[in-house]
């Protein structure tokens, strides 16, 4: 708001008829309310003539800008803005209105207070509403609460009214700031708790390193160690510390108070806990202990004992536990002593109480036969000082086991008794000895138990006596080694040999020399062999004399002879092993008998054995004549077949058959011999590295097998080899198409399937869902819009609906997999594939996109034809679906009080497409009436292909002509089109209005001088329809904040445009009447003045024609020479610089060409005049400037003194002058 200061209201009266008297004004003092809205009636001016001439209303001075005027009436209607608080005193008396906020007379209210604790309350400030002082209601605490408090204090007026009637009120806020002083009322705090420190034991008294403030030591687990200062805080040690004794760590309790009372008047105090940590020093050497059963209570011992039974292993319990009261302390324990080494102490390092235990090293020592007590000693040593050390004596006891047998004094004893001897005869009493002490009832046995039939042994005693003596023959047997055992009661024996002789009793049978008779011969060879016997009766008897013979119940005594006499055995024919039964092998048992020639003759029989032994003389046969077979593929080492063949050789080293491949195994079979049966077998097997592959093709083998014995006699047989198919194929996908499916769609069949093959002859294929894809705006996403059944046929998901617009593709991964797979994967190697294109379906709508645009109709877009609106639909749809057309489905016009009224169409939409989009242009289709006032409501309808559709409701409002605003820009057409929008976006930002460009021209003016000026007329118009004009734009735009964006493109001027008031047209005509009465007398004043001097420059360049030439300068110095009159300098061929004109300045100033050029001196120069300024707006100036040299010291010299006083009127002032070349002038303008 401007200052209003001392209005004077020049009221200029004219009367258009000629009069002798003024007007009078009836008052000269007006009241106006200050709040009076802008373009509202302030007062009336009411004045009179006496000749009763017509009055015209003006108002004149400094504050004329506040009011304007009507003409013809004297009404004054309020221009700007009143404030009555910044005017002085006025002839227009502003009425005073609540226009204005309370005012505080400080910026700032800050003040300190100290803590208190008041009344407890809710709020902690309040304030007196008509004093303004502020009280404390509630607690501070400059520690747990706010230091400092911010108030924001607000003083609202009474209210009051002048040009409305309604009351209005005003306010102001100013803040506060309470600063909270501290007082004395809590307890000291320590600072950095909790507190722990160290300090070795036996440390000599010393500070230590806590600092404390005012405190003392109130309490300690150990009282007497530490002390602490009461200034410094310090604790020290005090007395000696021995960690054995007070532990590892020390709680002091320590005190802290302040110097001075709080302001209760009590002692402020607190208290904290410290731990002091007794660090170790290693000063105690290890003890041995003897410790209770619970471990508990332990007593030093030196000396120890223990068990142990005679060679055991294991360990020793000797109750022994060593302890080194320092803490981390590691004790080495060692064994000394003359048995030291049968034992091992453990554990053989020790950080902590350890049990020590002993372990029998070597429990061969351990014998209580050799000694019953060992003894050893313990040394404990501390690895940290070992010169600390302890000894322990420990005593093992050895305690004796059974561990010896017992044993005879001698290894054989020979004994003998006559043959027959009665049942009971002793033979012998024989003893062993037990050196064991807990073992001394020993018990005897005779073995084997056999001899027992014979004799036998007291088991207490030993006594061997004869147990049945019928059965003691000596023609039987004479001797019998016998085995005496000895027993001790833990089982452990003793055995002596026993050599029992029979005496003889005669009469016995032949008896042969060998029990039987084994003769070796291979087949085809002669046997010959002498068989034996002899008879222990009297030799000179035929009761010894024998005779030889084969019994001819023998089966094979046709074969073979015998001696009677030599008893030399032959066979009578060849030998033939394959004759004989092959389970024999070669085997024959020939019985031969010896008969004494007693009475009755006593006989003897032995068995001959005659092992005919075989020569390959026979060739391998297979028991078939060809073998078939079957294998499964796929089998590594499967077993095909077995192959069998007998060689009748009876030898193993000449019937012995291998086997092997002739030709058609191909690598793939293996052919393993074995003996079966009275043959070979060759099992036929796949070799473990080949697998056969029935889908290959090859699905039968001819096999040549070769059955060879040792000497490689050879037969052969064909085996065939089927091969028979195995499920062992992975399945495969089928090529799948892509499907499509509408949107939207309910059936349940299905829309495609997935098909699958397989190699394998018998398969079954399921089909399973791996993943689901669809393609959401563009991106994959996992989705469920579809089903895979297990015969592989797809279906839309019936709980999910298509819907194109979300998504319009679907990709389905499928797994297929063989059921009857036998080995191998059952699944296929990579997913089936399948593409779901999803189809649009007219499903959708057009759909208006909202817009922020002001829409309005002005003069210059009422004609037929002009857009006035534009709108903009989009369709989700795709294709000929998404294609929109715009109508126009009814117009209404509401005036100004809000009243509807419809319409014929008077307007029409034409339909385009950008992009995805469609827009519809509304345009005029009749010229619009402009008087009307209000805005048209046209209802635009889109329509897609489909006959779905929308509305929307325009909103077009009508702008009165008065509000166009014309805008001068200093540049051309082309490049305020191309600025456009930056321009409109600059005027938007600074006027908050719609700005509806009606016009882009050019504005050159010759009274400008600038050919590239442009005119844009625009109307600017709020959202509401509310429009601006052109002196509320131009405020708006001279705001600095946008002014200088408005400047860099081009804006120099803001003007009105032109409009049907009859009021501005009149002032115009005014002011161009008064313009061209101006123009006139100052063309009459300069005609006068260019007359005059002209005459006066002739008559003094004839006077300057007197001077002589040869005064005249140099003329080929240009720059010293004579200038033309009216100009600052000319060139040698007198062309006039300014006016740019080649012109003869002899002609034009009288000269003749002989004239000097110092008659040509300017006698009435425009050198004296000031240096021209050239306007930034002129776009392409040209200057040209040249600079006198300056003269010399000495003034020149002259014939004449009219040369000489001419010259002198014509020096230059100054030493510089500026000439322009201007083209932009013409003579017209001269």
């Amino acid at each position: 708001m401007e200052k209003v200061t001392g209005l004077v209201i020049l009221l200029c009266l004219i009367s258009l008829s000629s009069g002798n008297r003024s007007p009078e004004i009836e008052s000269k003092q007006y009241k106006v309310c200050e709040d009076t809205p802008v373009g509202d009636d302030a007062f009336t001016i009411k004045a009179s003539d006496p000749e009763n001439d017509p009055l015209e209303y003006l108002i004149l001075g400094v504050n004329a800008v506040y009011f304007s005027v009507n003409k013809d009436n004297g009404t004054v209607k309020v221009k700007t803005e009143l404030d009555r608080e910044t005017s002085a005193r006025i002839i227009v008396l502003l009425l005073d209105a609540n226009d204005n906020k309370p005012r505080f007379e400080k910026a700032s209210y800050d003040v300190e207070i100290p803590e208190v604790i008041p009344r407890d309350g809710f709020n902690l400030f309040g304030i007196v509403k008509t004093t303004g002082v502020v009280t404390l209601q509630g607690h501070l605490n400059y520690t747990s609460l706010s230091t400092f408090y911010q108030l924001t204090i607000n003083a609202s007026d009474g209210g009051g009214n002048c040009y409305y009637s309604e009351t209005k009120y005003q306010s102001s806020v100013v803040n506060s700031f309470i600063t909270v002083l501290d007082i004395s009322d809590m307890d000291p705090q320590f600072i950095g708790v909790p507190y722990e420190g160290s300090v070795e034991e036996n440390s000599d008294v010393e500070p230590k390193k806590y600092i404390l403030s005012s405190n003392c030591l109130t309490g300690s687990t150990a009282d007497g160690l530490f002390t602490i200062s009461n200034d410094g805080g310090v604790i020290s040690v005090f007395s000696h510390i021995d960690r054995e004794v007070t532990g590892d760590t020390v709680t002091l309790t320590v005190k802290a108070k302040e110097s001075k009372e709080n302001n209760m008047g009590m002692e402020a105090s607190t208290t904290t806990k410290v731990q002091i940590n007794i660090i170790d020093v290693n000063d105690n050497k290890p003890e041995f202990y003897r410790c209770g059963e619970d471990k508990l209570s332990c007593v030093k011992a030196t000396e120890f004992t223990g068990e142990v039974f005679e060679h055991s292993l294991g360990s020793i319990n000797i109750n022994m536990t060593v302890r080194d009261l320092d803490n981390n302390a590691r004790t080495e324990l060692i064994l000394e002593g003359p048995d030291k080494n049968v034992f091992s102490v453990e554990p053989k390092v020790t950080v902590s109480d350890s049990t020590i235990q002993l372990l029998v090293k070597q429990p061969q020592e351990l014998d209580y036969e050799k000694t019953h007590m060992m003894t050893l000693h313990v040394i404990a040593i501390d690895q940290g000082e070992t010169s600390f050390s302890s000894t322990a004596t420990v005593t093992i006891y050895i305690k004796d086991t059974n561990d010896n047998s017992p044993t005879f004094p001698k290894e054989t004893y020979k004994l003998t008794v006559n043959e027959n001897s009665p049942d009971g005869t002793i033979i012998d009493t024989i003893t062993a000895e037990d050196p064991d002490t807990m073992d001394q009832n020993i018990t005897y046995t005779l073995l084997p138990e056999s001899i027992r039939l014979r004799f036998d042994v007291e088991p207490l005693t030993g006594t061997i006596y004869v147990k049945n003596g019928t059965l003691l023959d000596r023609e039987v047997r004479s001797l019998y080694p016998v085995t005496l055992q000895a027993r001790d009661t833990e089982g452990k024996t003793g055995i002596t040999m026993l050599e029992i002789t029979l005496t003889d009793v005669n009469d016995k049978k032949p008896v042969f020399n060998r029990d039987s008779y084994l003769v070796v011969v291979k087949e085809g060879q002669e046997v010959e062999v002498k068989i034996q016997a002899t008879d222990e009766d009297d030799p000179d008897e035929l009761n010894s004399h024998i005779v030889y013979g084969i019994p001819h119940t023998d089966k094979y005594s046709d074969n073979f002879t015998i001696d009677p006499d030599t008893g030399v055995l032959r066979n009578k024919g060849e030998l033939d092993l394959e004759a004989l039964d092959p389970e024999l092998d070669g085997r024959i048992e020939l019985n031969v008998t010896a008969t004494d020639k007693g009475t009755p003759p006593l006989s003897s029989t032995v068995t001959v054995i005659i092992n005919l032994q075989d020569v390959n003389d026979n060739t391998p046969q297979f028991s078939a004549s060809f073998y078939n077979f079957a294998v499964r593929e796929s089998d590594k080492g499967a077993y095909v077949g077995s192959v069998h063949a007998e060689d009748l050789d009876q030898t193993l080293d000449f019937n012995r058959i291998t086997f092997s491949f002739a030709k058609g195994s191909s690598g793939s079979f293996l052919i393993r011999s074995f003996a079966e049966g009275n043959g070979y077998s060759g099992n036929i097997t796949l070799d473990p590295e080949v697998e056969l592959d029935y889908e290959s093709g090859r699905t039968q083998y001819k096999l040549q097998v070769v059955a060879a014995d040792l000497e490689q006699k050879k037969s052969e047989v064909t085996v065939t080899v089927d091969v028979l198919d195995v499920n062992d194929e992975r399945p495969e996908f089928n090529p799948t198409d892509p499907v499509t499916v509408n949107e939207n769609t309910t059936i349940s069949e299905a829309i495609g399937r997935f098909t699958g093959k397989d190699k394998d002859g018998n398969y079954s294929l399921v089909y399973k869902l791996e993943s689901i894809k669809c393609r959401c705006n563009g991106s994959w996403t996992p989705c469920d819009k579809f089903i895979v059944d297990v015969t592989g046929e797809v279906r839309v998901n019936p709980d999910i609906t298509l819907d194109y617009e979300e998504c319009d593709q679907a990709q389905i991964e499928a797994q297929v997999v063989d059921e009857f797979t036998e080995k191998g994967h059952n699944s296929s190697i990579t997913s089936g594939i399948m593409v779901i294109n999803i189809k649009d379906i007219n499903d959708n709508g057009p759909e208006f996109i909202p817009t922020d645009s002001v829409f309005v109709v002005v003069a210059e877009g009422a004609s037929k034809g002009t857009a006035v609106a534009k709108v903009n639909a989009t369709d989700r749809d795709s294709g000929i679906h998404s294609q929109i057309e715009f109508k126009i489905s009814s117009v209404q016009f509401v005036d100004t009080n809000n009243v509807a009224v419809p319409m014929r169409m008077l307007f029409e939409v034409v339909t385009t497409q950008q992009k995805d989009n469609y827009v519809g242009i509304v345009q005029t289709s009749e010229k619009l009436e402009l008087s009307l006032k209000g805005k048209y409501l046209v209802t635009v309808t889109a329509t897609d292909t489909g006959g779905l559709s929308s509305h929307t409701v325009l909103e077009i409002f009508t702008v009165d002509e008065s509000y166009k605003v014309e805008l001068q820009f200093e540049r051309p057409v082309e490049e305020i089109e191309q600025q456009r929008d930056k321009i409109t976006w600059a005027l938007t930002a600074a006027t908050k209005a719609a700005v509806e460009i009606v016009s882009i021209r050019s504005g050159t003016d010759k009274a400008s001088r600038n050919a590239d000026a442009t005119i844009m007329v625009a109307y600017f118009v709020y959202s509401n329809g509310t429009a601006i004009n052109s002196n509320e734009v131009e405020k708006m735009l001279a705001d600095p904040e946008h002014y200088a964006a408005l400047t860099n493109l081009g804006l120099m001027y803001i003007g009105k445009g032109k409009v049907n008031d009859e009021e501005g047209v009149n002032m115009v005509q005014y002011i161009l009447l008064g313009m061209v009465g101006g123009l006139l007398i100052v063309l009459v004043v300069l005609t006068t003045s260019l007359l005059c001097t002209r005459r006066n420059y002739k008559r003094k360049l004839k006077a300057a024609k007197a001077m002589k030439p040869t005064s005249m300068a140099d003329s080929g110095n240009q720059k010293s020479g004579p200038v033309v009159p009216g100009t600052n300098k000319y060139t040698m061929e007198g062309a006039n610089p300014v006016l740019n004109l080649n012109i003869d300045s002899a002609l034009v100033l009288d000269l003749d060409e002989q004239s000097s050029d110092v008659d040509k001196v300017s006698l009435n120069s425009l050198d004296y005049s000031d240096d021209m300024n050239i306007s930034e707006r002129d776009t392409n100036p040209i200057m040209v400037i040249q600079e006198e040299e300056e003269e010399e010291d000495r003034p020149p010299e002259y014939t004449e003194a009219l040369g000489a006083a001419l010259a002198h009127r014509g020096q230059k002032k100054e030493k510089h002058r500026v000439g322009f070349n201007n083209p932009a002038f013409s003579t017209t303008d001269l």
